[in-house]
């Protein structure tokens, strides 16, 4: 047998190698692996002795060869292939190691240049892969150093099966089109190009999708994904569900939303609580006072760590998941005690930027921008004779921002900075208005509403004054603006234009 190792990420490749020696292998190699293996006392060869051909333009000409690409792709069950090959005295490649260049830490580089980024997209390997994974019922390609030892023990053993050498060409396959697809996206500057360059890893496989008889996985974005989900660290608890990840993930994106402490509670990717306080164990408290109810067995996210004093004012409770910075040893103490709870641990010390936001359709999909809760205030319309007042005002930001979390047709009353009722995902603004008023019980006296998009008629505006609602923003931009105004004027509601509205379906 003859192998071809070419590798950048050299892990496990000196004792693949050694393995392969020992099994008679003779290798060839190039560069750096070939210094690493020589260096390790491996018996390797210069891929020069096969194209007899000097490496050319500082390297960018080493593999792009006849001699390489005769052998790897020559079929064995073809006489005519063999009679070829014999006849220009080339030889067959059996196994073909190579990974490629590390063209995505390159780029993540903020000082990367055009030039030395195109110096980091490799053609040789790629080249080698494809026609190694083209011919996989007679050759091997191996991209992942994970296989190494499985590979080593089946030829070892004396024969590869033919459904081991399908799953590793695949998985060339895969790797090469990922590889082009970060290269894509980085020369690409259409926001919304032609064709998306998309790649994704799997992290996990789950237990089951949304229902038990559904199937899922969860794969991580190609790219920078410090500071989200796919990037927490699970300290304890049991093994994380498609809808734990879903709801972990909105509960992570409000509280990053957040500049001052935060603490919400979930349910089914909606707040049902959340509170701004200095003192997480108050924001805890507050926004447990929005729904207990829904609390039961919810998603609860802080954006600061959680101490001892905040677990033990939360081990009362029963909850799924709790998400947050970080958590002291003495709170992971107390919480240990349940052992079913979920802490997910992740970093939230630096912006992250959330992507494009994809949405699967049939036949399809919808690909926007993300929705960034963060307004300008500075261009908010009052449209009423009366002007809320300062206080009235701050909890009218505070209500904004949470409407951008809540599902549409979404309504939030707040105090302060605290959430006492929410409305969701109803077909008609009024019923949310009265959902969130429900909830809210005697709380909704005095407080300030948001609504996600306009209120189309003045049905609502009498709704939320009924309620006990005493300031409002909304987006305005409705046919029946001058109607909902007068209704606010006629009730004494202090009443905001924001001019943008949060549609979150």
């Amino acid at each position: 047998m003859r192998a071809i190792i070419s590798v950048s990420d050299k892990t496990g490749a000196v004792q693949f190698a050694q393995g392969l020696s020992s099994l008679g292998v003779q290798i060839f190699s190039t560069g750096g692996t070939l210094r690493a293996l020589t260096d390790a006392g491996v018996a390797a060869n210069s891929i020069t002795t096969l194209t007899r051909f000097p490496e050319m333009l500082e390297g960018r000409v080493k593999t792009l060869h006849p001699a390489i690409h005769s052998g790897i792709l020559g079929r064995r069950d073809q006489p005519e292939d063999a009679r070829e090959l014999a006849a220009q005295g080339i030889e067959p490649i059996d196994l073909v190691v190579v990974n490629l260049y590390p063209f995505r830490d390159a780029t993540r580089r903020d000082d990367l240049n055009m030039r030395d980024a195109l110096e980091q997209i490799d053609i040789g390997g790629p080249t080698m892969l494809r026609a190694a994974a083209k011919n996989f019922p007679f050759v091997l390609p191996v991209v992942d150093p994970d296989d190494y030892p499985n590979v080593l023990a089946l030829l070892g053993a004396g024969e590869v099966p033919s459904a081991e050498r399908k799953r590793l060409a695949a998985k060339t396959f895969a790797h090469t089109a990922s590889y082009d697809s970060a290269i894509a996206a980085y020369l690409t500057e259409d926001e919304f190009p032609e064709t998306l360059p998309t790649t994704w890893f799997k992290l996990q496989a789950l237990r089951y999708g949304e229902n038990p008889h559904q199937a899922a996985a969860f794969y991580r974005q190609d790219g920078d994904t410090y500071g989200t989900i796919a990037s927490a660290r699970q300290l304890q608890g049991k093994e994380l569900s498609f809808i734990n990840i879903l709801d972990a993930d909105a509960a992570l994106q409000i509280v990053r939303s957040f500049e001052q402490p935060v603490a919400t509670i979930l349910k089914h990717t909606n707040p049902c609580g959340l509170s701004c306080h200095t003192d997480l164990i108050v924001a805890h408290a507050e926004a447990r006072s929005g729904d207990p109810v829904s609390a039961f067995g919810g998603i609860v996210g802080f954006n600061r760590p959680v101490d001892a004093a905040l677990a033990q004012a939360m081990s009362r409770y029963f909850y799924e998941i709790i998400v947050a910075p970080s958590f002291s040893d003495e709170a992971r103490a107390i919480l240990a005690a349940k052992t079913n709870l979920r802490l997910l641990e992740v970093d939230m010390d630096r912006p992250f930027e959330l992507g494009q936001d994809l949405r699967r359709v049939s036949g399809g999909l919808l690909v926007q921008t993300p929705d960034s809760a963060t307004d300008d205030t500075s261009a908010w319309q009052v449209v009423t004779e009366r002007a809320p007042t300062a206080a009235e005002k701050t909890a009218l930001k505070f209500a904004w921002k949470v409407s951008a979390f809540v599902k549409s047709n979404a309504i939030v009353l707040v105090h302060g900075q605290t959430l006492v009722g929410m409305g969701a995902g109803q077909p008609s603004r009024v019923d949310s208005t009265m959902l969130a008023a429900r909830k809210a019980g005697e709380r909704a006296r005095g407080s300030v509403l948001a609504s996600d998009a306009f209120f189309p008629k003045p049905d609502g505006i009498a709704a939320a004054a009924d309620a006990g609602a005493v300031a409002l923003v909304q987006p305005g931009g409705s046919q029946g603006d001058a109607a909902c105004i007068e209704e606010a004027n006629r009730r004494g509601i202090a009443m905001v234009f924001t001019g943008r509205r949060h549609f979150r379906h």
